[in-house]
């Protein structure tokens, strides 16, 4: 028995020393990964001991910025802030989920549908300069400020009589209608027009990634379907789709994981006083009782956590459904 006992520490202390050796033959890696290692540790675990505000009380009645600052003490407020978020109030939580959810999936879904669509159409051209052309110019907007791309939006989306916009003027112009829309004014338009600025923003970045997915196909399935009499479109649907279905997967389960991280600045550069209440999302609402008129540090922190929580719930459910459907899983 005791000589099992020290073969097994022996063959411990090999592995351990082999690790080691490893590592320091691997130094300049190492060296290399410390500024994002340092980067994560400071970004996106330092911010958690904040979770703490979330049951106190910090509200803009019972403390102060100066006063958390300062290092004050809060009472101690349990899941009330949790409670609270759904509660009827100035700016109701509930809507701030359902607007948040709305935009998301329409991100999702047309930009996931305009990525696989053009990354296959590119893959089909034959032309390699205007292929790289194509490229260049849908993934330059990705390099864009949002700022930019909302005060272009504006312009083109531009509803005035007397200077009516680009799309308005086109639409009155040729006929079409009679009457310009009021696209940045009427919220039954808004959702549809962040999604559209999204697409026309990331499409072109998101079609790298499976354009770079379908170079890995091999070549003979091409041929082999060519000599067996199948068109183009047929190409596509049993050999170029099939073949980037592992990475349409992985990127589809990273998406839903984020499906609540629709963002702030399109809603907060877009939104009008029309609009205002369909364009109001979470982050929005972290936004507003974090460092608006309304503070209440506790309610803001409880609903990041609430983001937080329903996004690990969201990317484990998918990759499971995943799993248990396919061989294909991110975790």
């Amino acid at each position: 028995m005791t000589s099992v006992t020290n073969g097994k520490d022996r063959r411990l202390n090999t592995r351990r020393a082999s690790v080691f050796r490893r590592l320091g033959t691997q130094w300049q890696l190492l060296l290399m990964s410390v500024p994002m290692l340092l980067y994560v540790l400071l970004f996106n675990y330092v911010p958690l001991f904040g979770w703490v505000n979330a049951f106190k009380d910090i509200s803009n009645e019972r403390g102060t910025l100066i006063a958390f600052l300062r290092g004050d003490n809060p009472a101690d407020y349990g899941f009330n802030n949790f409670i609270n978020l759904f509660k009827p109030g100035a700016i109701p939580f509930t809507g701030a989920i359902r607007n948040t959810l709305a935009m998301s999936l329409i991100n999702l879904v047309m930009g996931t549908v305009s990525a696989v669509l053009l990354a296959v159409l590119l893959n089909e051209v034959r032309q390699k300069a205007f292929k790289r052309t194509v490229q260049t110019v849908t993934y330059l907007p990705h390099f864009l400020s949002m700022v930019i791309v909302v005060g272009m939006a504006k312009i083109i989306f531009d509803s005035n009589e007397r200077t009516p916009g680009p799309l308005n003027s086109l639409l009155l112009g040729s006929g079409i209608l009679r009457e310009g829309p009021d696209w940045l004014g009427q919220p039954q338009y808004f959702w549809w027009l962040v999604g559209v600025i999204n697409v026309w923003k990331e499409v072109g970045w998101g079609t790298i990634i499976y354009i770079s997915a379908m170079t890995g196909i091999d070549p003979c399935l091409y041929e082999a379907a060519s000599i067996d009499g199948a068109g183009r479109l047929q190409r596509i649907l049993n050999v170029t789709l099939p073949g980037i279905r592992s990475t349409f997967i992985i990127l589809l389960i990273m998406n839903i994981g984020h499906l609540l991280d629709t963002g702030f600045e399109i809603q907060y550069l877009l939104k009008s006083s029309g609009t205002q209440q369909v364009a109001y999302t979470i982050d929005l609402y972290v936004l507003e009782y974090g460092t608006g008129k309304q503070i209440d540090y506790g309610l803001a922190t409880a609903a990041g956590i609430f983001k937080s929580i329903v996004a690990i719930v969201l990317l484990t459910g998918a990759n499971f459904i995943s799993k248990r459907l396919s061989d294909d899983s991110l975790l």
